[in-house]
């Protein structure tokens, strides 16, 4: 926070880096000069003069001015061998820790909404159902990673964002736009988000609770314990609340755990996780059945090494679990289904630095599986299991496929120019066995100091989610025939920086080939699983302004942010349909503002506005009656499709912070305006929060 006067920015010289199984994700933030080179970072200097900082000590870093130069000078490049922000060729947007603490948000999906280019369709407060998208895909077209670990789930990007940490746990979120398959895998179709957590350098503890509207409560609290070269990062915590809307209320718990030993030649890094949540479903998947209720449980953990010397290796091992149990009418067998997905991976990296280039080779192996009482192909009655704690229903269908991907990258790093190419192999057991190859070139350009131009061509797939393919339900049929979605992007862009200022323009043109989605052809069908060609392209442009680093000095106002996007979309498909449920959905414009001011001595505010207009719409439905074929309660359907409207959100955070707590106040949607953004569910209006925070 900027209740100190600014100093001059200082540089960090590292000649040891400490391992991250994320590598790509792990230099933000510091301004670095860099001696030698780990597989953390595989960043290289701009001078080239690398090689002269090794044996220099770490410098120290005034406590005041590391939020300042947050994001200064070293940012994620979406390459496998991530470049000081001078070389890369991509941009990304990162979400500081800086920008949490101010933010007035209630969850971490919340927290994305502050990014322009990511869509964030909630069906309640608090991210309790949430789905996620970049630049106008679709939930199921994004990597999600933890720490650098994937954790997106095969079987439905719906429950993708079931993060075991919470909010205070987060030091930063960094967001790559674009195909990134050849970097992260077949499901980065149209980006990446990283969630990268707090790791303390000395023995902490932290504490925080609070409360507010429909009864809403939530507590959690943190550790770090440092012993040597030893670290241990461990927190917990949980809630409830009646809900917003109709049938939303939830209550949920999660753990999270992460260790780290560095050594002269060696780094290790391992973490653990759990979550799990009970929530009314509120519609989720259909307005017709308005009681639905579900429960989630994810597992997780990874355990990672990097090797030191002349060529670096990082191996990565990793497993997650979830289960899902869904209701489609609450307490009743009635479309009720009950699934476990698993999924186990390795991946084996390396790289080296040669003249004026940087080579990075890296190979992965993924396997994807489903236990499912309604996915998948069907079992011998002999091979059915019992479904973890019920008596009477098993798994009756299963599914599994196994990825194969070979990567390599080239870097080129010149005094104005970076040239980075590579490809990817991939090779599906679900698919026919076949590599398929999937390349990418980026492009920067430095015609000055301050200036930065970047040209990207990126070519990505995904492989349909396993409720894609299988799901059947009285409102929905999957499509077992569907094959996996391709997508050509392009992006061009300049980005200006200097000492207080950032400013990015870009623009971006995203073909995609058998794009999935869920569709009705007319008001009184069932919803699809259907594939089409789809054209979409937009701009973007960001202004940020850290006003106290401008100026030299504290000032009233601390910072603003300002980020719009702009994307039209155009289906290539003979064949009308009535509604599309996600692809057609996109957010044609999105405006987001953020201004954090100074009120007096540490109390401080943040002001957040959202605007934004949705394209497509959503059908009416009327009064609920018994269905005489089920006996349970239904909604009527009017078949009257209604477009939805622009609305905008205003949220405001006040907080008093001081050494060793924080007391703080914040309202979501404070002028109480009722809205639509999914489906028929009219959005709360204003929800009042009020918390605090003590660290010893």
């Amino acid at each position: 926070m900027y209740n100190k006067q600014v100093k001059m920015p200082q540089s960090i010289i590292w000649r040891r880096f400490a391992n991250k199984g994320y590598s790509a994700f792990a230099s933000l933030g510091r301004e670095i000069r860099i001696g030698v080179l780990s597989v953390s970072t595989l960043a290289v200097a701009a001078n080239a003069q690398a090689g002269e900082d090794q044996g220099r000590e770490q410098s120290v870093i005034p406590e005041e001015t590391k939020d300042e130069k947050e994001m200064d000078a070293v940012t994620v490049t979406g390459t496998m061998a991530p470049l000081t922000t001078l070389q890369s060729a991509r941009i990304v947007t990162v979400l500081n820790r800086t920008d949490i603490e101010r933010a007035g948000v209630q969850s971490v999906n919340d927290l994305l909404k502050l990014a322009s280019g990511v869509d964030v369709r909630q069906r309640g407060g608090f991210g309790i159902q949430t789905d996620i998208s970049i630049d106008g895909g679709i939930f199921d077209q994004i990597t999600l990673l933890l720490n650098g670990v994937n954790i997106s789930n095969p079987h439905t990007g719906h429950l993708a964002a079931d993060f075991p940490v919470s909010v205070s746990d987060i030091e930063r979120i960094e967001i790559l736009e674009g195909a990134a398959s050849r970097v992260y895998g077949g499901q980065s179709f149209g980006g990446a988000i990283n969630i990268v957590t707090r790791k303390g350098e000395k023995n902490s503890a932290e504490f925080s609770a609070e409360g507010g509207s429909f009864g809403t409560f939530t507590a959690d609290a943190r550790g770090e314990l440092v012993t040597g070269r030893l670290r241990n990062s461990i927190s917990g915590g949980g809630g409830r609340s009646d809900g917003g809307t109709a049938n939303s209320g939830w209550k949920k718990g999660q753990v999270f755990y992460s260790g780290a030993w560095e050594s002269y030649t060696i780094n290790l890094s391992w973490q653990a996780g759990m979550s799990k949540k009970a929530y009314g479903a509120n519609t989720f998947y259909s307005a017709a059945y308005p009681d639905q209720y579900e429960r989630n449980e994810r597992y997780l953990i990874s355990v990672a090494a990097e090797t030191k010397g002349k060529v670096h290796l990082a191996p990565q091992v990793y497993w997650n679990r979830t289960y899902d149990n869904f209701e489609l009418v609450h307490g009743e067998k009635f479309g009720e289904n009950f699934h476990q997905a698993d999924v186990y991976g390795i991946k084996v990296g390396g790289y080296v630095n040669w003249l004026a280039c940087k080579t990075a080779i890296a190979t992965e192996a993924r396997q994807e599986g489903i236990l499912s009482t309604s996915l998948g192909k069907d079992l011998d009655e002999q091979q059915y299991k019992k479904v973890r704690g019920e008596s009477e229903t098993y798994y009756t269908r299963q599914d599994d496929r196994t990825t194969v991907s070979f990567n390599l990258e080239h870097n080129i790093l010149l005094s104005r120019w970076t040239i980075s190419a590579g490809v990817m192999a991939s090779m599906t057991t679900s698919v026919d066995h076949k590599f398929r190859f999937y390349p990418g070139i980026d492009i920067a350009y430095h015609p000055a100091t301050d200036w930065k131009l970047f040209l990207s061509y990126n070519k990505g797939f995904r492989l349909p989610s396993f409720t894609e393919l299988y799901y059947k339900s009285p409102t929905h049929e999957g499509n077992k025939g569907l094959k996996s979605e391709e997508n050509r992007s392009l992006q061009l862009g300049a980005q200006y920086s200097r000492k207080g200022i950032s400013a990015t323009a870009r623009a971006f043109y995203h073909r995609g080939n058998r794009m999935i989605d869920w569709v009705m052809y007319n008001a009184d069908d069932t919803y699809h699983s259907a594939a089409f060609n789809l054209d979409n392209l937009g701009a973007q442009a960001r202004l940020r302004m850290e006003l106290p680093e401008m100026a030299g000095k504290d000032t009233w106002v601390r910072s603003i942010d300002l980020s719009y996007t702009y994307i039209h979309q155009e289906r290539h498909d003979d064949t009308e349909i009535f509604k599309s449920n996600y692809a057609m959905e996109y957010l044609r414009h999105k405006l987001t503002a953020n201004i954090n001011h100074r009120i007096f001595s540490k109390l401080e505010a943040t002001w957040s506005v959202r605007w934004q207009d949705r394209m497509g719409g959503y059908i009416v439905y009327g009064d609920t009656y018994t269905d005489p074929n089920t006996g349970y309660l239904r909604a009527t359907s009017t078949g009257e499709f209604k477009e939805y409207s622009p609305y905008a959100t205003l949220d405001l955070k006040i907080q008093w912070t001081d050494k060793h707590y924080d007391l703080y106040v914040k309202g979501t949607n404070i002028t109480g305006h009722k809205y639509y953004d999914l489906g028929s569910i009219r959005q709360p209006g204003i929800w009042v929060m009020a918390g605090a925070r003590y660290r010893l």
